[in-house]
């Protein structure tokens, strides 16, 4: 890492959402059916479950990619529709190789035909040394590493300033270390936002988890929420989260 990363001030609002009755139907098999979650306001929350339970189809129905079957309702605190609200992380980086890093962080508002201005430069620049970036902003992504095209992605996805952050597996390709050092980064840039992060990795849900739930069974059911002690991004080294991991390895197990 380049500078150590500040706690983010910029975030909007917080918001939580209410997820009730949600259903999935594939190829005439019930995946999930009456699946309740909570996405508490300003904090991070982490869902894990084995793959092909729903989980990503599930975070693709809140960000609105993603048609509810009926009765799924996804509520807001503010009672205001969730169109326009979300941004997106996908696992893959997905940065225009064409495009200079500062440009692939304002790709959202150039596809909105926004006006380059001063300001919006600015913070998009802000965001990069936030995420230890500074300096190589006029830099193509096939220069980057594996671990920093995920941090320009990241910046991507901050300079969306959306009140819902959705994140699907977004360290999963990167090796044990970059993962780590991505933790960190993840956890200090995206402090006080209302955040729900997919990831089939025990550890990485409790480094930066404040709620942790489990997805499993079919139809599947979510859990009851586990939350770790003290603030992401905690020690890996922690006994209290080694335990906690073996805990989140018989609910996966169950």
């Amino acid at each position: 890492m380049n500078a150590p990363l500040r706690p983010n001030t910029l975030a909007p609002d917080p918001l939580s959402i209410t997820v009730t009755g949600a259903r999935l139907t594939y190829g005439g098999t019930e995946l999930f059916a009456n699946l309740a979650l909570t996405i508490e306001a300003g904090i991070t929350t982490c869902l894990l479950g084995p793959s092909g339970v729903g989980k990503t189809t599930l975070l693709r129905m809140v960000a609105g990619l993603a048609e509810p079957e009926p009765p799924t309702a996804i509520d807001t605190s503010d009672g205001a529709p969730l169109h326009g609200r979300v941004a997106y992380m996908a696992q893959q980086d997905l940065l225009l190789p064409w495009l200079t890093v500062l440009d692939n962080v304002l790709l959202g508002a150039r596809l909105r035909h926004e006006r380059r201005s001063p300001a919006l430069v600015a913070r998009a620049r802000a965001l990069l040394d936030q995420v230890g970036l500074a300096g190589r902003e006029a830099d193509r992504p096939a220069t980057l590493s594996g671990g920093q095209r995920q941090r320009v992605a990241i910046a991507r996805t901050l300079m969306e300033d959306k009140p819902l952050v959705l994140m699907d597996e977004p360290f999963s390709a990167l090796d044990a270390l970059t993962r780590l050092r991505l933790q960190d980064a993840a956890a200090e840039a995206l402090a006080g936002r209302t955040v729900l992060m997919i990831t089939h990795d025990p550890l990485e849900a409790l480094r930066l988890g404040h709620r942790i739930h489990v997805m499993t069974g079919r139809p599947a059911t979510i859990g009851p929420a586990l939350e770790p002690p003290g603030l992401p991004p905690r020690a890996v080294d922690d006994p209290a989260l080694l335990a906690l991991q073996a805990e989140l390895l018989r609910r996966l197990a169950g």
